[in-house]
């Protein structure tokens, strides 16, 4: 996917002029590297804002026009506002086409769908990287990697020197004896659900109540029934009994 960004160069510099530009509808900028003397920019911000949002755009060598002027950069690094998601900085650096470069590329997984671990076992698949610092010509810069899944177990992972990469393409952790995992699969998490278990009530002769039966603290004898051991009699039944 090529992309060509048009620019212009910017003479005003400073804050003040900076955030002119922004209400102004366009974004200020720097392009620098090569051994190249750096140049202020000045983009339009709602056609870059639509190429910025590709994935493309922040790991492929991007054409830039500089008042008609091409030449090959890479996105270095952007600011954006906290809250509106508008750019308000964006940096570009120079590529010479014989030189190394260091760029992050996002890794896509693929038939995570199919792997043993998912499809048979119901596990869950954890993305540990989502991007990886590769190194390589700039001829030789991919837009993505991919991690496939189709062999994955619960319980195992892939690790950076299981993935296979074009010719020319170097991971930069291995060089430095770093073999990461970049994603695994688990055992899904079981999760019990506590049930509050009330106590039942009893009563005064120790039997259970069931729900919707008076309890015995405060509950009346029935007619005729003896009051339990100890208990007073009530002011009536102490009445009925002086009047005999």
């Amino acid at each position: 996917m090529k992309i060509e960004i048009n620019a212009v160069k910017r003479d005003v510099k400073g804050t003040g002029a900076s955030r002119r530009l922004r209400h102004a509808g366009s974004i200020p900028g720097i392009l620098y590297g090569d051994g190249k003397e750096s140049v202020s920019l000045d983009l339009e911000h709602k056609s870059l804002f639509l190429q910025f949002r590709h994935e493309a755009f922040h790991a492929s060598i991007l054409t830039l026009n500089l008042d008609g002027n091409k030449e090959s950069v890479l996105l270095r690094d952007y600011q954006m506002h906290p809250v509106r998601n508008t750019i308000q900085h964006i940096d570009f650096q120079r590529v010479n086409e014989n030189e190394k470069i260091h760029v992050k590329v996002p890794f896509h997984f693929i038939n995570a769908e199919v792997s043993p671990g998912v499809k048979l076992n119901g596990g869950i698949v954890a993305h540990i990287m989502t991007e990886v610092n590769i190194s390589c010509l700039p001829k030789n810069l991919p837009e993505f990697i991919e991690v496939d899944l189709a062999g994955l177990d619960i319980g195992q992972s892939i690790h950076l020197s299981e993935i296979k990469v074009a010719e020319g393409v170097e991971f930069v952790q291995l060089a430095h004896n770093n073999d990461a995992a970049v994603t695994s699969v688990a055992k899904p998490k079981v999760v019990v659900e506590e049930v509050e278990v009330k106590p039942a009530e009893v009563a005064a002769d120790g039997a259970p109540v069931a729900e919707g039966t008076p309890a015995a603290d405060g509950a009346k004898p029935a007619d005729g029934a003896k009051p339990a051991d100890g208990a007073k009699p009530s002011d009536g039944a102490a009445k009925s009994d002086k009047a005999k």
